[in-house]
Formats: C-alpha cells, sequence, structure tokens
C-alpha cells in the first residue's frame, strides 16, 4: 500500500510518501516513515494525528492512499482570536479609539 505522511510547520510542510504492507497502524506508518527523525519535536503522546483532516487514533489501521497528519499544538485559540476581531470591529463602527 502507499500512503503519506504529512506535517506542517508555520512556513515548511513536509510530505512522505512511503509503501507499507496492508493492516499497518497509523502509530507505526508514522515511525516507520523516519518523520519523528526529522522533526523530534514531535510527541505522538501529546500531538493529535489523523487521516484526511479527520482526527483518528494511533491504533487505526490504514488504508491504501490514506494521507496522515500529525497536528501541531495551535499557538492561538481561534475562538478567542474570532472574539477579539469582533470587538475591535465593534469599536471602529462606533468610532472609539482603544
Amino acid at each position: 500500500m502507499n500512503i503519506e505522511v504529512a506535517y506542517a510547520l508555520e512556513n515548511k510542510q513536509t510530505l512522505l510518501n512511503i509503501e507499507v504492507s496492508e493492516g499497518i497502524s497509523l502509530k507505526q506508518a508514522i515511525e516507520d516513515s523516519g518523520i519523528l527523525v526529522l522533526y523530534p519535536q514531535i510527541d505522538l503522546s501529546k500531538d493529535k494525528t489523523g487521516i484526511f483532516g479527520k482526527i483518528a487514533k494511533l491504533d487505526v489501521v490504514l488504508r491504501d492512499k490514506d494521507r496522515v497528519e500529525i497536528y501541531r499544538p495551535l499557538m492561538a485559540d481561534p475562538k478567542q482570536v474570532r472574539k477579539e476581531r469582533a470587538a475591535q470591529g465593534k469599536k471602529m463602527r462606533s468610532g472609539k479609539k482603544s
């Protein structure tokens, strides 16, 4: 089977295409890909993983042509950022300055 392992930083994305045997788990594919050597900051006990944008556990068995993704922690809470932008917009519309 052929799969792809993906990991992205703010300014760089790494996609590794590897051939694996049937029945391989998501965790084993990540380990076999060598991406943990390239990015030692990846911690599979903490970082979330997924397949094609859907969160998946490390013991999930992969299928041919799956794209395994390793997600890094967010630097900011998206909900909080939206709230702050909305508050700024309200201030601008009402003519108030901060």
